[in-house]
């Protein structure tokens, strides 16, 4: 019986997203950032145009010199469209820019945050939404300025089944992968709890590498053997904080790309403000938020998150 009402769920969504599929119409593209960029512009290699803004002028001409449809003003970009994604730093500019353009969108028009952001503000985003008669999803996303290039991006998604089918055939241009992990909101607290995961192994992954070359284990060794064993990780085979060990690594690079510090250490206090209103502890989250700070403090918040190996084996 659990298998045929599971069965019963897939082709449902699948009818739905067919369906969105047919009624997909212009898309109002909003923050062209190191994220947001790549997204707009995998957009725009499927075919469906977005009209693409950004309140940074400077932005705006990066994304004009791509072939990007861009325009001069939030208004600008929605007219016509019945459809916004969003892709921006912090809640407060989420909320305003629905605030904004909810008003001047048809009745039943899509919203999609693709912004890391607040449970709490993502929830408000929603009622915002529902009280003007629009669908939304919450959809932050993993895979950093090299899965929004590729077009490889996971989203983690929040919202009704409904919203999740409509918002579909939008999300598979620019990502791989597609969860539907609940209710609005739950997207966001997938990503911070992901993300509470990530920033906590990279740290121990980084104090063992540095241990290691304390006391004359080889990098490559240590990699080698962990790698096969229990020590496992994404933060050790994909993303080695040590150079010329993981292909992708942005250690190869000297830590100039991939996820900034900045960015862990924001999405850290979000998972600490959200573990503090559930009543839950996370003193490892809290531990390495500090750890993330301190490096921050010390000139790496532009730099990628693994470069907290630098700090932590004393080299900065």
């Amino acid at each position: 019986m659990a298998g045929r009402g599971a069965r019963r769920r897939e082709l449902r969504h699948a009818h739905n997203v067919m369906i969105a599929e047919q009624a997909m119409g212009r898309i109002a593209f909003i923050g062209l950032g190191a994220m947001g960029l790549p997204m707009a512009r995998n957009l725009a290699a499927a075919n469906l145009r977005p009209s693409c803004f950004d309140a940074a002028e400077a932005a705006r001409e990066r994304a004009a010199s791509c072939g990007l449809d861009v325009a001069s003003s939030l208004e600008e970009a929605a007219a016509g469209a019945d459809t916004v994604v969003t892709m921006l730093q912090n809640g407060e500019q989420v909320l305003a820019v629905w605030r904004a353009l909810l008003p001047l969108m048809p009745q039943g028009a899509l919203f999609i945050d693709c912004s890391t952001i607040d449970i709490a503000q993502a929830r408000d985003a929603h009622a915002l939404a529902s009280y003007a008669g629009a669908r939304a999803v919450d959809a932050p996303v993993s895979g950093g300025v090299a899965g929004a290039e590729a077009g490889s991006l996971t989203f983690m998604c929040g919202g009704t089944s409904e919203a999740f089918a409509a918002a579909t055939p939008i999300l598979e241009k620019m990502g791989a992968r597609l969860f539907h992990c609940g209710d609005p909101g739950l997207g966001q607290a997938t990503k911070l709890c992901n993300n509470l995961m990530l920033g906590v192994t990279m740290i121990a992954t980084a104090e063992a590498f540095a241990l290691a070359e304390r006391i004359g284990l080889p990098a490559q060794k240590l990699f080698e053997v962990a790698a096969a064993s229990s020590g496992q990780s994404w933060s050790l085979t994909t993303y080695c904080p040590v150079a010329g060990l993981a292909p992708a690594s942005p250690a190869n690079r000297d830590y100039a790309t991939g996820f900034a510090t900045r960015l862990m250490l924001k999405d850290l206090r979000l998972a600490e403000s959200a573990a503090a209103r559930a009543g839950a502890v996370t003193p490892l989250g809290a531990a390495a938020a500090q750890l993330y700070a301190l490096y921050e403090a010390q000139g790496g918040g532009g730099r990628d998150f693994s470069g907290v190996i630098e700090m932590l084996a004393g080299k900065v």
